[in-house]
């Protein structure tokens, strides 16, 4: 492995905005991710690793260390062996790249959960969209999200109804101070609203290359999500299909920017920039008193202890905060579809994104008391 030097980053996220990686290198096998670690190691650099960059926001002066894309590919499932389906098959052509620990055949509709084992480097919407067409259930709300598989334990990634902590089977690393390859279980990577142990409690330690999920074959899609079940009451869909399901979801995402979409403008952002906030009952009944509004609520998720707690719209409290679509500081701006998507309006910097996310966490404290969390990953600064 020969790392190349001064590689601009920009072009690898999906802001489009930020400076070059010192060193920079390729990882398409599990050898590369341990020698590139090494590599780092031994020379005293910092490492960051890569995905999809569609949840990064990279400095204006760059990232002064070693910049490790992952690209590891592969797609591989098998029936659930611990539950006595291993006469189950699955055809051939249903794996790429990676190989299958199972013979040839037809899918054995007894099955009652399929793992499919995913290198870190595979496009997730690639995945989502395979999963629909194995009429496997599980994934399909995620349907549209930017980035890699890999990304997706670490930031516990939901949408519409969903988390992947719901279907991470397994998470294969590479631990970073031990030089080895280690597997968590679901329960080991402390899922919470996008939070796991890899970006809180062991961030920067692990670099991901493979993620479990476990699904449903012939299972039932997830519609949970009011604006979800909206949209499908309006086409007329009432026993809606996995695929039914994920168009929605799709269309849903790209009425609000944020479906990548060649051309357009809106999508030069990070996706969703500030987490929703999980707040008490008591908090909410104050949101409602400064603002005059009762605001919205949904359930906090996964890893919410206390069942008093509530999710609020970070959305909602930017807008009652006084900060509208389409609002602009620079070249950098508030989407026109979305409030919660910060964008790249032509030429934005760094600097500019980050005083505007400045400006909209303080308006949001001091008329709420509460303190938006940014959710991009932030490299560089």
């Amino acid at each position: 492995m020969i790392p190349v030097e001064n590689k601009p980053l920009a072009p690898f996220t999906t802001f489009g905005i930020g400076g070059p990686a010192r060193w920079f290198a390729e990882a398409t096998s599990e050898e590369d991710v341990a020698e590139a670690a090494v590599w780092a190691e031994e020379r005293g650099v910092p490492l960051f690793v890569l995905g999809g960059g569609s949840n990064l926001l990279v400095s204006d002066a760059g990232f002064d260390g070693l910049v490790l894309h992952v690209g590891l590919r592969g797609i591989a499932a098998a029936p659930v062996e611990d539950q006595d389906y291993r006469s189950s098959r699955i055809p051939e052509e249903h794996t790429s790249g990676a190989k299958a620990p199972f013979d040839s055949g037809g899918i054995d509709v007894r099955a009652k959960a399929l793992t499919y084992q995913v290198a870190a480097g595979e496009d997730w919407e690639h995945f989502v969209q395979r999963a629909i067409e194995d009429h496997c259930a599980g994934v399909e709300c995620l349907a549209g999200i930017p980035g890699t598989v890999g990304g997706t334990p670490v930031q516990n990634v939901g949408a519409y109804g969903q988390e992947v902590a719901s279907v991470i089977e397994r998470v294969r690393a590479f631990d970073l101070p031990e030089r080895a390859y280690v597997e968590f279980s679901a329960a080991e990577c402390g899922f919470a609203y996008r939070r796991s142990r890899f970006n809180s409690t062991d961030r920067g330690r692990y670099i991901v290359t493979r993620v479990d999920y476990r699904l449903t074959p012939g299972g039932a899609p997830t519609v949970r999500y009011v604006e979800l079940q909206r949209v499908l009451a309006e086409q007329g869909t009432e026993d809606p299909s996995l695929a039914e399901v994920a168009a929605a979801v799709r269309r849903l995402r790209r009425s609000k920017g944020m479906l990548l979409v060649e051309g357009d403008p809106e999508c030069r952002s990070a996706g969703s920039f500030f987490k929703n906030p999980i707040v008490a009952e008591e908090q909410v009944k104050a949101i409602a008193e400064h603002s005059g509004k009762e605001p919205p609520r949904f359930p906090a998720g996964s890893g919410a202890q206390d069942p008093g707690r509530v999710k609020v719209p970070a959305a909602w409290l930017i807008e009652q905060a006084g900060f509208t679509k389409g609002y602009a500081l620079g070249k950098a701006g508030i989407s026109s579809r979305h409030t919660l998507a910060l964008v790249n309006r032509g030429g934005a910097t760094a600097a500019e994104v980050m005083a505007l996310a400045s400006q909209i966490t303080a308006a949001v404290e001091e008329r709420f008391g509460i303190q938006l969390e940014m959710e991009p990953v932030m490299v560089g600064f």
